[in-house]
């Protein structure tokens, strides 16, 4: 059994505790700027070639819609399903932001990323396999 002087492990004590507690305060100053980074971020997708365009805020809320004039031909249920399909593919796009600023603030691999972007991917799919409806379809309206 290895015996210290008293002298040296107190100082090898308190080297460790000052290490290891500027290394959480460097993960509590990452995990921060990554929470600023996502309460700021929003997203915006658009479909029907422009005709609709959905901005949802970090939590997923719908914060601007967006209807041109073609949409006056469409019917009301044809109108709810784009806008929710947009919307969905606008929250899809803050789950591919969140894991983006997670990489860039706290390390992709790192426990806090994997929490933060698995609640995106969680709660906003991904939507790239939804085909975008075929407009010619809906109605007579010659969309």
């Amino acid at each position: 059994m290895a015996q210290f002087a008293m002298g040296d492990f107190e100082a090898s004590t308190e080297r460790f505790v000052k290490s290891w507690t500027a290394g959480i305060s460097e993960q509590a100053a990452k995990a921060q700027a990554l929470s600023e980074r996502v309460a700021a971020m929003s997203s915006t997708a658009e479909g029907a070639q422009g005709a609709v365009q959905v901005t949802v805020a970090s939590s997923g809320v719908m914060t601007d819609l967006q209807l041109d004039s073609r949409v006056l031909h469409w019917r009301a249920d044809e109108i709810a399903a784009e806008v929710l399909r947009v919307m969905r593919q606008a929250q899809s796009l803050l789950a591919e932001q969140v894991a983006e600023a997670a990489a860039e603030t706290v390390g992709a691999e790192s426990e806090t990323a994997r929490a933060v972007v698995g609640s995106y991917e969680s709660r906003f799919p991904d939507t790239s396999e939804e085909d975008e409806p075929g407009y010619g379809s809906w109605g007579h309206s010659g969309r």
